[in-house]
């Protein structure tokens, strides 16, 4: 397949990168400073050099032309970067329907069920999948510490629910960098219980893998370890 990857100089964005050129696939990575891709992967894909915090929509629209598939690992990485997840979603939109690129399938976050947002102001108060000491103790403290973090995903989230996209939403819990197992647990539209951690290698992989699942189009997907 030909696939686009946004942030793949990320942590998730790096590990799809490598598993999709390793699957054989023919990927464009777009990244903000090229200078980060590893130089082997930098040699395999073809690389595209564009800052989601302020896109340019000629380059994007020129990165997803011929995709038959969409990835994104972009997320805030701290504070002063809340809103990119949002702006950077609603960007890479705009270029695939220009394009008629069709498919994309993103990362959020575990607790983004219960974050409130412009297009979801009242969501539940608790995730159904979460158990008593994630949803009474974890899961508050969490979401306090990151709460323009997950302002941020949730908007990107409506984004995608708002477009005519074909879109996936995966919601894994906190990030390891642990190898990847390909042995991992996923559900449908909630969190997983004892789902605490996951790899971003796993994350990737089940990234890649959801590209060939039609029922996972316009869904968000809780996925753990």
């Amino acid at each position: 397949m030909k696939l686009t990857i946004f942030a793949a100089t990320g942590g998730i964005g790096r590990q799809i990168s490598e598993q999709a050129v390793d699957a054989g696939h023919d990927v464009t990575a777009v990244v903000r400073n090229p200078q980060k891709l590893p130089g082997d992967l930098s040699r395999q894909v073809r690389v595209v050099t564009a800052d989601l915090a302020a896109p340019d929509p000629a380059m994007l629209k020129s990165a997803v032309e011929g995709a038959d598939a969409v990835l994104s690992g972009l997320g805030p990485t701290s504070n002063s970067e809340a809103g990119v997840a949002t702006q950077g979603t609603r960007a890479i939109a705009a270029a695939m329907n220009a394009t008629g690129a069709r498919r994309i399938v993103v990362v959020s976050a575990a607790p983004i069920g219960t974050v409130p947002s412009p297009g979801r102001p009242n969501p539940p108060k608790h995730d159904p999948g979460d158990g008593f000491v994630l949803r009474h103790l974890l899961s508050p403290l969490t979401k306090a510490a990151l709460r323009k973090h997950y302002a941020d995903l949730a908007q990107m989230e409506d984004v995608l629910r708002d477009s005519d996209l074909d879109w996936t939403a995966v919601r894994p819990p906190r990030l390891t960098d642990k190898p990847l197992t390909g042995t991992y647990r996923m559900t449908y539209g909630q969190n997983l219980r004892r789902g605490l951690f996951i790899s971003r290698a796993d994350v990737a992989h089940y990234m890649l893998r959801a590209l060939d699942q039609p029922e996972t189009v316009k869904q968000t997907i809780g996925i753990a370890n």
